[in-house]
C-alpha cells in the first residue's frame, strides 16, 4: 500500500470508532443523550444501567461490529501488514473515546478493546475471559477483576503467540482503557 492508502484506511477506522451504540441507541430509542445521564459515560455499562438490559446487549453489539468489520476487512481480505492492523485497531479506540460528531465525549473502550482481541487474538481473550470468571468468583468487584482479566490480553500474546506487534498493540490500548477508569464505574 502506498502510504495516502494507509493514512485513509486508519482515519476510516477512527471514523467507524466514533460509531457510538450507547449514544445512538439512547437517542433513537430513549430520545436521551446517555452522556447527561448515569455516569454521563456513552458506553454499554451505563446504557445498561440507565436504559436497560436490552440497551446493554445492542450497544456491545453495535461497539463490537464496528470494530470487528474493519479489521476483519483488512486482516483476512486485504492482508495489510501487522503495523498498520495495529494502527488501525488504536484508532478505532480513540475513535469510541474521541468521537468527533459527539463533541471527543464517548466511551471507556472496554467492548473495544475485547473486540478487538476476538479477531487479533481470539487465544489470549478466552484466557481472559476464564480469569474474569474465576477471579469473580473469589472477589465480587467487576471492574476490579476484568482490568486484571484484560492484563492477560498482552500477556498471553507475548507468551503464547510471541508476537511484538500485537502484544505492544494490546499494552497501549489496555493503558488507553485502564487510564479511561482511573474514576471508576
Amino acid at each position: 500500500m502506498i502510504p495516502l492508502q494507509e493514512i485513509i484506511s486508519i482515519v476510516i477506522a477512527y471514523i467507524f470508532g466514533c460509531l457510538n451504540g450507547a449514544y445512538y441507541i439512547g437517542k433513537l430509542y430513549y430520545r436521551q443523550d446517555i452522556r447527561e445521564l448515569g455516569s454521563t459515560n456513552a458506553g454499554a455499562r451505563n446504557a445498561g444501567r440507565v436504559f436497560s438490559r436490552s440497551a446493554f446487549i445492542f450497544t456491545v453489539v453495535i461497539d463490537a461490529i464496528k470494530v470487528i468489520i474493519p479489521l476483519i476487512i483488512a486482516t483476512k481480505l486485504l492482508e495489510m501488514n501487522t503495523i498498520l492492523i495495529a494502527c488501525m485497531a488504536i484508532a478505532l479506540l480513540l475513535g469510541h473515546l474521541w468521537p468527533v460528531q459527539l463533541g471527543f465525549r464517548g466511551g471507556k473502550g472496554v467492548v473495544v478493546y475485547l473486540a478487538a482481541a476476538l479477531v487479533l487474538a481470539p487465544i489470549p481473550l478466552l484466557v481472559c475471559g476464564v480469569t474474569i470468571l474465576i477471579g469473580y468468583q473469589i472477589y465480587k468487584n467487576l471492574t476490579l477483576i476484568a482490568m486484571i482479566g484484560f492484563c492477560t490480553i498482552p500477556v498471553g500474546l507475548l507468551l503464547l503467540d510471541r508476537n511484538i506487534e500485537w502484544t505492544v498493540t494490546f499494552l497501549i490500548m489496555l493503558s488507553i482503557v485502564v487510564i479511561m477508569h482511573r474514576n471508576g464505574d
